[in-house]
């Protein structure tokens, strides 16, 4: 992967907070649900309920796609990512504690909060390795990709 695209991946990465993750249900049907997620570098991490479907389809196939992207003004403005990637169940309590100190600096200060940050006990945290990622980018010409394999 050359120095641009990943610098452009990374500022995708970087500029957003929620994401769209689909992983497979057990009757082969595909699971599309939005989750908020922090990154550190290409790897990225979102939480989920302990029993939720997504958690479930997860422990069955641990293949997942999702997409980074946002509303534009001008069509031709229109830039995000989609990826490919393995999401690993965190199972290390330091690595969970950390991912849990990044997701409150990711969204500004909120006004006000349902409760305390859930410990690791309490949410399944993830671990999002890419595979393959398309870096969709419209400036440079209508539905222009870039296709890196990581």
């Amino acid at each position: 992967m050359d120095k641009e695209i990943k610098t452009k991946i990374q500022t995708l990465l970087d500029q957003h907070r929620v994401m769209t993750v689909a992983t497979l249900r057990p009757d082969g049907w595909p699971q599309a649900t939005t989750v908020g997620y922090v990154n550190e570098g290409l790897t990225l991490y979102f939480l989920c309920g302990l029993d939720s479907q997504k958690a479930a389809n997860i422990a069955r196939d641990d293949r997942v796609s999702l997409t980074i992207d946002h509303d534009a003004p001008q069509v031709m403005e229109i830039t995000g990512l989609s990826m490919a990637a393995r999401a690993q169940p965190v199972t290390d309590k330091a690595e969970a504690e950390k991912v849990l100190r990044m997701l409150p600096m990711k969204y500004p200060p909120q006004t006000s909060l349902p409760g305390p940050m859930p410990t690791p006990d309490e949410v399944r945290i993830f671990r999002v390795v890419p595979s393959v990622i398309s870096v969709l980018d419209y400036s440079k010409g209508f539905g222009h990709t870039d296709l890196v394999t990581v």
